[in-house]
């Protein structure tokens, strides 16, 4: 079966701001009663899984045959062929605290290979999408990473672990050797807006662990058609389910991956 890529990016754009607006009025009526605990750094809501459920109802209009890798796990479906990878909410824990920063990611994945990605930040209205061999765009805009060419000049993102804490000391140890050689260090919350603002040069590079496929699966494709790369740490492309993620402008990539190697 060939889909239309194109097509199905703007319904699934279109889709990510009709749940972002959703979204966006709940903020006003969560209370400290509508919040689980997943961990003690992990948040859920109702708007969450709310989200979630209409988002797989709408997707499974547009792609019956497909499954669903989604966080909160409102549909078990799977197949062999196409699998959307979503997260309803990225960036919970500041929506639920009122830090504007949140946003809508969604991914379609081909066998292993992510095909299109929708990041939609609800604060901004940006809408970031891509599909597969056809550019990346901002509100139809298209966009690119940026052209800096040193860790020096470059501003960097990152996020920090809600569990796994056994590698945090070497996390530290790269934190502080970019702190000391960068522009500076941006923790904004939410991995897939990270991912998107590396897409459109906002920031230089991305690095975080302890992720899961429905943080990055958007975003990644998002930067690699703005000219961007995605890796683990080790250089390879185990960042879907390897639960670590660099992003780079591509040009600092060289020199960026040798801190990490070397730190992590």
């Amino acid at each position: 079966m060939s889909l239309d890529l194109r097509s199905l990016c703007f319904d699934v754009a279109e889709l990510s701001r009709q749940v972002g607006m959703i979204i966006k009025i709940e903020e006003k009526n969560v209370s400290s009663v509508d919040i689980e605990e997943k961990s003690r750094n992990s948040l859920v809501s109702y708007v969450d899984k709310n989200a979630e459920e209409s988002i797989v109802k709408r997707l499974s209009e547009l792609l019956p045959e497909a499954g669903f890798i989604a966080e909160e796990g409102t549909s078990d479906k799977k197949s062999d062929d196409y699998n959307w990878i979503i997260d309803p909410l990225d960036g919970t824990t500041n929506f639920l605290y009122g830090v504007p920063v949140y946003a809508v990611s969604i991914a379609l994945q081909h066998k292993h290979e992510i095909v299109l990605g929708v990041v939609y930040e609800v604060n901004h209205d940006e809408c970031f999408y891509a599909w597969k061999g056809g550019g990346a765009y901002l509100n139809q805009n298209r966009i690119a990473v940026s052209k800096r060419k040193t860790i020096s000049d470059s501003l960097v993102a990152t996020g920090f672990p809600y569990y796994d804490f056994d590698r945090s000391k070497n996390y530290f140890g790269l934190l502080q050797e970019l702190v000391h050689n960068s522009r500076g260090i941006r923790r904004l919350g939410a991995a897939a807006v990270d991912l998107a603002y590396v897409a459109c040069g906002r920031f230089d590079a991305f690095f975080e662990y302890s992720l899961q496929a429905w943080d990055v699966a958007a975003g990644s494709l998002i930067v690699t058609e703005a000219g961007g790369v995605v890796q683990d740490f080790s250089g390879k492309d185990n960042w879907l389910f390897g639960k670590e993620m660099v992003a780079t402008n591509g040009i600092v990539n060289k020199s960026f991956m040798e801190l990490v190697k070397e730190k992590m």
